[in-house]
């Protein structure tokens, strides 16, 4: 098959192809430098959109029941038009469909001018007269991977996946298709596929909405990026020699998930945004994350500057109580740290702890007699910001809404409990204006500046209230981005945390409506460091909050340790401050102004890491290195942690901008063994778990 049209977007190429004789139009995208190299091996086109509407023929080729793909809904539909509307900042191409039963398929390709990354979704607008049930709709679907290999290159394209469990998220899987059992057949009479993704309210649970893929002998990678706060899938396979990629919303078979859609009724999907680059997956994954910039631009000014947290979790361990936070106050009064969290707890009963009580949203007035006023009042007075911590989502088994059950989520009419929690549903009127007095006008009321949303449990396949449970769960997720949006419509300058036991919900559609989230529930782990810097790849530093827990018992080496991690994101403190020494307390001070001096490079960077392939998180051997380097490459900020195992002799970093640099700030246990020549970096760390922080900038060379 010939390429029918290209258009050129930014550094890439997107090349639609199509097949004369069906009509079948598919898409393949090309970094702009490697266009000469591809080989023209298409045996068939992969259809770009890809969608199954009820009562059409399933696939074919062994594929019912492990993929939805090319159903017989594709053979109704007809190719119509495409079209570019070309906008100030954006470039979109429209391609439409047409079917017989008057419905119409669009899919939208939008590419951003300030970014390497281009937006992906598809519109089905029922024209016809009579409703329309979906059971798969894929929001992208690249074909013709790879364009640069002669042969089915089982052996040279290697699929990365980003695992995640709880405190332990971002690990990098990568397998080759010959291990994924992906090579061709002898004949193409099956469909090989491999779909993957995470069915439930926790998008990130298993796996990130995120995948690579890398042509090691091109040099070429590929990379995705679901934005969808509920269940998705993400699918890998070939019908002749070349591999497709596609993915969106969890369909029937994976997420039990279909939709009605009414006469004169439209449905988007999910956006995902694509990329592709000359490089390897960690440049894939910058131009991802990248354009995750984009919505930021409406974040409170407060948050320009990147200010430090305290969260009382660690502290108080969930009973926050008037005492103890006027005491954090007065301890962390002048130390340059902006906010004072006060996490869970604040509302639990004498009769039960915080995990069980959440839901009736009433101060505890054993720990705070007086209400939280005086509290807040005072923690302002102490130049801090007040945060609050909700878990608005949920009832705990102690509180009165707990059995509130008409207006809880149900399945199978039952109300859905998971462990000691049920789940308030925000599709239900009184549930929103019931949540607007308990949190919007209770912040308002306590002028709260910072509120942490958390989230401590699974909705899984879905709920009652839709036509499907998938759908149920779907707009119940879309539901409560909605209050979220609410929460910041009515106090415009609100910073708001997003945090799902740790990292469960670090997906693009969330970082986009919050300013920050929970890195994970890791807080006081040797693997701190490992999962921070794992993240890089999927959200950016800026809006990476990173548990930093002090204790007493720390030796300076452990302290320095603990606070080196937070420079791979924002600091977040916690732990023993009131009975650290005045030692201990300059160690935290000295990473405090080293972390403000170098909150730019955090803020606006890309990121390398160096050092050795670490197999067990609870146990780590070897050594890290995380260089972030400026947009402008005058300022790199080096991070190191070495963990247990022999330790190389020295560490030698690559210093590749042709710049000269020199070392303008350290933040280390002592003095940090370190050159600089024209091309490299050495640093010498002596001890198992130690770690330094270097700041380098660039001379100004005289003429």
């Amino acid at each position: 098959m010939k390429p029918w049209r290209d258009y050129v977007l930014g550094d890439m190429i997107a090349r639609y192809i199509k097949d004369d004789q069906s009509s079948t139009v598919g898409l393949i995208l090309l970094p702009n430098t490697m266009a000469s190299e591809v080989r023209h091996k298409y045996e068939m086109v992969d259809s770009l959109v890809q969608i199954k509407l009820l009562g059409d023929a399933y696939p074919s080729g062994f594929a019912h029941g492990h993929s939805m793909r090319n159903s017989g809904t594709l053979d109704k539909l007809e190719f119509q038009d495409q079209h570019v509307i070309e906008g100030k900042d954006r470039k979109t191409i429209i391609s439409t469909w047409n079917s017989p039963d008057s419905y119409k398929v669009e899919h939208h390709f939008i590419w951003y001018t300030d970014y390497n990354a281009i937006e992906s979704y598809v519109v089905i607008r029922n024209k016809g007269e009579r409703p329309i049930t979906v059971e798969m709709l894929s929001s992208f679907s690249l074909t013709g991977i790879t364009p640069f290999a002669e042969d089915d290159a089982s052996d040279t394209v290697v699929l990365h996946r980003v695992l995640s469990s709880w405190s332990a998220e971002g690990r990098l899987m990568s397998n080759t298709l010959a291990e994924l059992n992906l090579e061709p057949a002898w004949a193409p009479f099956g469909n090989r596929c491999l779909r993957f993704g995470q069915v439930g309210s926790m998008p990130v649970r298993e796996f990130f909405p995120t995948a690579f893929l890398e042509d090691t002998r091109a040099g070429v990678t590929w990379g995705v990026q679901i934005a969808h706060p509920a269940s998705w899938q993400i699918e890998l396979g070939r019908r002749d020699h070349a591999l497709y990629l596609s993915g969106g919303l969890a369909d029937r078979e994976f997420g039990h998930w279909y939709k009605t859609i009414g006469i004169e009724e439209s449905f988007q999907s999910p956006s995902a945004f694509l990329t592709t680059v000359a490089g390897d997956v960690d440049c894939a994954a910058e131009r991802l994350t990248a354009i995750q910039n984009r919505p930021l631009a409406q974040l409170p000014a407060v948050e320009n500057d990147l200010p430090i947290i305290f969260n009382d979790y660690c502290t108080t361990w969930g009973s926050p109580s008037a005492s103890n936070l006027y005491a954090i106050a007065e301890q962390l009064k002048g130390k340059g740290i902006q906010y004072l969290v006060i996490d869970c707890g604040w509302y639990k009963s004498d009769t039960s702890n915080w995990f069980n009580s959440m839901g009736d949203w009433e101060v505890s007035r054993s720990d705070f007699p007086n209400g939280l006023e005086e509290t807040v009042e005072h923690i302002r007075k102490c130049g801090l910001i007040p945060g609050i911590w909700f878990e608005m989502e949920v009832c705990g088994e102690a509180s009165t809404a707990f059995h509130n059950t008409e207006h809880l989520l149900k399945r199978d009419g039952f109300p859905i409990t998971v462990g000691r929690r049920r789940f308030w549903d925000f599709r239900d009127p009184y549930v929103i204006e019931y949540l607007r007095e308990k949190v919007i006008q209770f912040m308002k009321q306590h002028r709260f500046g910072y509120l942490k949303v958390d989230y401590n449990d699974s909705l899984g396949i879905g709920c009652d209230g839709s036509e499907s449970l998938g759908e149920g769960l779907r707009s119940q997720m879309q539901a409560v981005q909605d209050f979220f949006r609410l929460i910041k419509k009515e106090i415009p300058d609100i910073v708001i945390e997003n945090c799902a036991s740790g990292g469960h919900r670090l997906e693009p559609s969330m970082l986009a409506i919050t300013s920050m989230s929970s890195f994970s529930d890791a807080h006081e782990c040797e693997e701190i460091p490992i999962i921070a810097a794992n993240l890089h790849r999927v959200i950016l530093p800026r809006q990476s909050q990173i548990w930093a827990v002090l204790r007493k018992q720390d030796s300076l080496q452990r302290l320095v340790y603990s606070l080196s991690s937070t420079m791979l994101g924002r600091m977040c403190l916690s732990g023993d401050i009131h009975e650290l020494s005045h030692e201990q307390w300059k160690v935290v001070e000295q990473a405090i102004k080293f972390y403000k001096d170098v909150a730019p490079i955090i803020k606006e960077g890309t990121t390398r890491r160096y050092g050795s392939t670490i197999t067990r998180y609870r146990k780590p051997e070897g050594w890290q290195a995380i260089m972030r380097t400026s947009n402008d490459h005058h300022q790199l900020l080096v991070v190191i942690h070495t963990f247990d195992g022999a330790l190389a002799p020295t560490i030698t970093l690559p210093l590749q901008n042709d710049l000269h640099y020199e070392i303008t700030s350290t933040f280390s246990e002592q003095h940090v063994e370190a050159h600089i020549n024209d091309e490299s970096l050495t640093i010498r760390l002596h001890e198992p778990f130690s770690a330094a922080c270097l700041q380098l900038s660039a001379l100004k060379l005289e003429i």
